[in-house]
């Protein structure tokens, strides 16, 4: 396991060295061949996980978004395909699905009118050339529907789980492509003469467009599918229809697969409740029962994710330190004090690492013996996914003499 986790971690390393070296000044044909001598193939979550890491070591959003079509070219090849018993992304009507539509009619849109029409008018530059072009990009600019319901209802999804950087810098690829379809469109309706710099700033804007399908389909989209919950789609899917749609229409009503599971739930003996129920490797429960086990738990618990976040903790009768709601969303440094905020950061960070799997305290609070455990979560892959803290009142346990067996009662 270490073994894997050594060289994911290394493979990360060199995956950014790369990157900084494209930002430096280097050509895609000279960062390739040791970029292809590295990997066989690159996941969405790495791809994800490496633009996050440039920006909290202090690289600007900018930076990475002016070349994000560099990394585009790079990657191009080599993301690994995601192969899923079932393919949400396949069924009608499923947000995704519907995207994927809008791309395929944006790509018609480019490579049956809009090029064609460029070749046309870099031969004569004549009115009805001009017009012809000025109608394809007032066309493309429905554009703008696509990219607002990925900005505005995925994106949020993916932030909530910690992903940030992607969004942020795709969402200010999108915004450059607006801008250049109203600048073309605004040179065509004011055309002067300029027919270069009108099929230059053409050119530019429909290969950004282009380049953008690709970066939804081979790393947003795959990397929202493995993230986001069927009920989270769902709400995708309600809310589309006040946003609009580009160039076509969902091709049906999608029907999360979830209702299934709740059959199976009821062949089981358990009834549905709201919301839905949750499968696991062992089991399948509501969030209700979810819910009401971790506050049944003799325990306190607090889950940090694995950018240092907080992001749930139990709610259990008689919680030994306070948790206020306010917690939630905020660093886990900035909820101790300034005095022990680096021994807050050293524990994170031989957790995180692998250096320690859990760390141990225990303490003194008023008539309680308090037992403080962290442990780094992990996953079958050895990934870091956050920390977990469990606290326990140990003084009745430590109490405990003798024997009690269940047939004393």
């Amino acid at each position: 396991m270490s073994e894997f986790i050594n060289n994911r971690e290394y493979r990360m390393k060199v995956l950014k060295e790369l990157i900084k070296e494209l930002h430096s000044g280097k050509t895609v044909e000279e960062v390739k061949p040791r970029f292809e001598e590295l990997i066989k193939g690159v996941s969405t979550e790495e791809i994800a996980n490496m633009e996050q890491a440039l920006i909290m070591e202090g690289m600007p959003v900018e930076e990475i978004q002016r070349l994000c079509d560099v990394h585009a070219a790079v990657f191009k090849g080599s993301i690994e395909e995601i192969h899923r018993p079932q393919r949400p992304e396949d069924v009608p009507g499923h947000p995704v699905h519907t995207f994927k539509l809008e791309n395929r009619e944006l790509e018609k849109l480019i490579n049956a009118r809009i090029k064609p029409h460029i070749k046309e008018f870099e031969v004569s530059d004549s009115p009805e050339n001009v017009s012809k072009l000025a109608q394809d990009f007032n066309t493309l600019w429905e554009v703008d529907k696509h990219y607002a319901r990925k900005e505005n209802l995925l994106f949020p999804f993916l932030e909530k789980y910690g992903i940030t950087a992607p969004p942020k810098v795709m969402w200010g690829v999108d915004d450059e492509i607006r801008d250049g379809i109203k600048e073309v469109s605004s040179m065509l309706s004011n055309y002067r003469g300029n027919k270069d710099e009108v099929i230059d700033k053409a050119n530019q804007v429909i290969d950004k467009v282009i380049e953008m399908i690709f970066k939804e389909e081979n790393i947003l989209f795959p990397m929202a599918l493995n993230t986001l919950s069927e009920d989270e789609w769902l709400k995708i899917e309600e809310e589309s229809y006040e946003i609009g749609y580009c160039l076509t229409q969902p091709a049906g009503k999608w029907h999360p697969t979830r209702e299934n599971v709740e059959q199976k739930a009821q062949l089981q003996g358990q009834q549905p409740v709201e919301g839905g129920y949750i499968k696991f490797e062992t089991g399948i429960l509501s969030q209700q029962e979810i819910e009401a086990i971790f506050n049944t738990l003799p325990v306190d618990i607090t889950f940090v994710d694995k950018d240092g976040i907080v992001k749930y903790f139990s709610q259990g009768k008689e919680r030994i330190f306070a948790r206020p709601k306010a917690v939630l969303g905020r660093r886990v440094e900035n909820c101790h004090p300034p005095a022990s905020m680096h021994i807050v950061q050293k524990i994170v960070e031989d957790l995180r690492t692998g250096k320690k799997d859990h760390e141990d305290f225990w303490i003194k609070k008023g008539d309680k013996y308090v037992f403080i455990r962290y442990f780094a979560v992990r996953d079958n892959a050895g990934q870091f996914l956050g920390i977990l803290e469990v606290t326990q009142d140990i003084k009745p346990i430590q109490e405990i003499r003798g024997e009690k067996r269940l047939l004393d009662e």
